[in-house]
């Protein structure tokens, strides 16, 4: 499964069921995301470090410095160095 960006709806998904989600807010240069969602009976899988990862892709590629207000995206730049970086 890949990620799929929705910009209108400020989130990255994957199809499951219901919608795994990567949801964020821009503001000011920035990214802020804010929940990361998959479904239990998905867990445990990786399917919330797919999202995040093209969640954080994204950021960079635009330019956006991450505010990772979900506890989530706290855990995962912490556990992957090289995104500290685009941290503001």
């Amino acid at each position: 499964m890949t990620p799929r960006h929705e910009p209108q709806s400020q989130r990255f998904t994957l199809p499951t069921t219901p919608v795994s989600v990567l949801d964020y807010e821009l503001s000011a240069g920035r990214v802020i995301f804010t929940h990361t969602g998959v479904p239990d009976p998905y867990r445990g899988q990786g399917l919330a470090a797919r999202l995040v990862e093209a969640g954080l892709q994204w950021a960079r590629e635009q330019g956006l410095k991450i505010v990772p207000a979900c506890s989530y995206v706290h855990v995962y730049i912490q556990r992957h160095p090289e995104w500290q970086n685009f941290v503001a």
